[in-house]
């Protein structure tokens, strides 16, 4: 009875201090507001930590606040503070009561635990926000444009520190020191630590890494290189040869960081070097020991001519058709036996003929027809949906993975959602005909053509949207005529595009290195910034300077003395492992190395779905069984494309290498080969043992060893079982099995 009493008091009292607040409100949004939520308040959250993944901006928030990351959707943000959960999480009559600073104090219990003290800068920008109406605009209010930090590059000596100025310039022209407004993280803490103020600090060890930066939907990173105690001296460089720009653009940044590059390869690792990562084969026995014997200064040049020549065409094609195809060829349970068989000869023949880039981009982007006609047309029937062509699109031929901002910005760069629907936007007028996704044996070929009046909407928003690359302005004069695919890839291929030749270049820079100067090698980002930066850019432009022509770009890095270094280190490189000072060996892919074993045994690898005497390197799907090969790293044939291998070797390799009943087969085989090896002395059998696995000669006491194994009583003919032994146990090797 009594409490029925109070219900009219009560009620009456919420009442008055709602209508308060509400007063409140209305008098102070009378004064001009000079805290700007977007400018201002986010950024102090999100340098508190509240919009990453690990606290409120997970996928379903903390305890029912929910903010979105690094605040990608200011609008969403506003809307949970201010007015959800039935606006208690701001008092604008008494903002020290607020819930949102109550927490991050941890003047109340709070899982996240204490964000700021309440003299804090932080404290006193969102107190007085919330002072001041809590307003989602204030007036003539900019938007950020870019962030600067200064110093661009930061040197610094073991175990000190600097502080870093961040400028952010805005749309109004103004720019405003925001450092204490920023957000800051270190690629690698333990090398560069940096705080909340933008201290750099750094160890004792020498190197460099990066220092992420961002304010908004602004990041920008700046490097930070820790020079060893002793630099070494000018001539040091300047005595090295210099073949081309690469390798003084190289130069200059070993001498950046004290570095020595590694004494010349010999000849015999060069052309071994240079055939498997030219052609994917092993050079022969013959070719090893003419090229040996030559005396000729321009050797390595010739060799270079002769492996990019017309006449290696079929080699050259199918290696590098196999790379590509990892990353661009479906799966044939998915869209058909016959469109993948299709597209596989057409990308065999374009990289036959050495296409140039922009047109092989052109016509494979702009693909329309027959599934059973015409071989790009798989991608498109395997790409079906606007999203997952630009996702894939991008990722390859921009080195932009924008995949994360389907549903959300992206947490560690500046790419949205609107960027991900806006590149989706260019082939959302796309339409098709017939049978669909099919069983593999499916006879009914697909219909792929451009038609007017596609659209591409928002998923938040459901706003149509323009046609937009990233970081490029949006084609809002395109002629509804026009295939966008068309516009894009005109756009793609010009000359100063600024993501175009650097994709491509950083890709055939890490097939022939190991690692991209951007690595990986699609993740091109403020955050992930290139090794060596002039040095891609260089690339890129020369490619560009020479046509989009990938044999050109291959012959310039084959002749630079760079890619001509010894995997061996020295005692200033032993470390370095992302600046190319020396080789880095790499284990030679599935098919190359089943290759291999076939060309040194002369026993073809039998291979369902191919011709007898059909290598490795030409099967054209991931389905055709082979143990081997799936030992060796080849993708997952269930796999959706792009598909990066593995390059590391693992137990499993070892132990099929050893036991496989593959070598085994070929080693027993009939072979010309090991039958004339039979008749030659012992230490001539091991030479030429040694030329055809190694590419050199044994040295003396490699013969001396082998020479006792093959024939143990010093003399008479040579037996099958032993020499089969050394080749068994050669091929077992790292030498063998790597690159170097």
């Amino acid at each position: 009875m009594q409490i029925t009493f109070l219900y009219p008091i009560l009620r009456g009292i919420v009442v008055v201090m709602v209508a308060g607040c509400f007063s409140l409100l209305t008098t102070l949004a009378a004064e001009p507001a000079t805290i700007s939520f977007q400018n201002d308040v986010l950024p102090v959250m999100t340098r508190a930590g509240c919009m990453v993944g690990a606290c409120h901006a997970k996928a379903d928030g903390q305890n029912g606040f929910r903010l979105t990351i690094y605040s990608f959707d200011p609008d969403s943000d506003y809307r949970e503070i201010v007015y959800d959960a039935r606006g208690r999480r701001i008092s604008p009559a008494s903002p020290d009561h607020s819930l949102i600073l109550l927490k991050a104090t941890n003047s109340i219990p709070h899982e996240g635990e204490k964000r700021f003290d309440k003299d804090s800068d932080a404290y006193k920008t969102i107190r007085q926000w919330i002072a001041e109406g809590a307003p989602r605009h204030i007036a003539n209010e900019p938007s950020p444009t870019g962030i600067e930090i200064t110093p661009k590059k930061l040197t610094l000596k073991k175990k000190t520190s600097e502080r870093l100025k961040i400028t952010v310039s805005y749309t109004d022209g103004s720019t405003r020191d925001v450092t204490h407004l920023c957000h800051f993280t270190s690629n690698d803490p333990a090398f560069a630590a940096v705080d909340d103020d933008g201290n750099v600090t750094v160890g004792d060890v020498s190197g460099e890494n990066s220092i992420i930066v961002r304010y908004v939907d602004q990041v920008a990173a700046t490097r930070v290189v820790v020079p060893p105690d002793r630099l070494l001296p000018a001539e040091t460089y300047t005595a090295l040869p210099k073949n081309n720009p690469i390798d003084e653009l190289a130069y200059a940044r070993f001498q950046e960081l004290g570095i020595r590059p590694s004494d010349p390869c010999t000849d015999g690792e060069f052309i071994r070097r240079a055939t498997l990562d030219v052609l994917g084969r092993m050079p022969s026995a013959e070719e090893t020991r003419a090229f040996l014997a030559d005396a000729s200064a321009d050797k390595r040049k010739r060799l270079i001519d002769r492996l990019l020549s017309p006449d290696s065409r079929f080699d050259y094609g199918d290696f590098w058709a196999t790379k590509w195809s990892d990353l661009l060829r479906p799966n044939t349970q998915r869209v058909g036996v016959k469109p993948v068989y299709l597209f596989d000869q057409w990308i065999r023949e374009n990289f036959r003929s050495n296409t140039p880039w922009n047109q092989l981009i052109t016509e494979l982007l702009t693909a329309s027809g027959s599934s059973h006609e015409y071989g790009p047309v798989a991608i498109l029937r395997d790409k079906r949906e606007p999203a997952e062509m630009a996702e894939f699109v991008s990722q390859l031929f921009l080195g932009v993975r924008l995949n994360c901002a389907q549903c959300h910005h992206h947490p560690s760069e500046k790419w949205s959602q609107d960027d991900y629907y806006s590149m989706a936007a260019f082939f959302g007028s796309m339409r098709q005909k017939g049978q669909g996704i099919s069983a593999p044996i499916s006879g009914e070929p697909e219909y792929w053509w451009f038609e007017p009046g596609g659209k591409v909407t928002h998923p938040v928003t459901e706003a149509v949207m323009t046609p937009k690359a990233p970081d490029t302005p949006a084609f809002t004069d395109l002629d509804s005529k026009i295939d966008p695919r068309r516009v894009f890839v005109d756009w793609l291929t010009k000359g100063e595009n600024p993501f175009f030749a650097k994709a491509l270049v950083n890709r055939i820079w890490a097939e022939l290195f190991g690692v991209g100067i951007v690595d990986p090698v699609d993740d091109f980002r403020d955050s992930n910034p290139p090794s060596n930066g002039p040095l891609l850019d260089w690339l890129a432009q020369d490619f560009v300077k020479n046509g989009f022509d990938q044999k050109k770009t291959i012959r310039t890095i084959l002749e630079s003395r760079l890619y001509q270094e010894s995997s061996v280190a020295n005692e200033t490189n032993v470390g370095d492992g992302r600046n190319f000072s020396r080789r880095y060996r790499s284990r030679l892919p599935a098919e190359v190395l089943l290759d291999a074993i076939s060309q040194i045994t002369g026993q073809a690898e039998r291979l369902s779905g191919l011709p007898a005497d059909a290598r490795a390197m030409q099967q054209w799907n991931h389905l055709l069984p082979s143990d081997f090969l799936d030992a060796f790293g080849r993708p997952d044939s269930s796999a959706a494309p792009p598909c990066q291998r593995e390059g590391g070797g693992s137990v499993v390799q070892a132990l099929h290498l050893m036991n496989s009943n593959t070598l085994q087969r070929k080693l027993s085989g009939k072979s010309v080969w090991v039958e004339e090896l039979m008749k030659k002395a012992a230490p001539e059998a091991v030479e030429e043992v040694y030329l055809r696995l190694y590419s050199r000669t044994p040295t003396a006491g490699e013969k001396e060893i082998a020479t006792k194994y093959l024939v143990p009583q010093g003399a008479g003919p040579v037996p099958r079982v032993t020499l089969e032994d050394l080749i068994w146990s050669l091929i077992n090797t790292p030498e063998f099995v790597l690159n170097h």
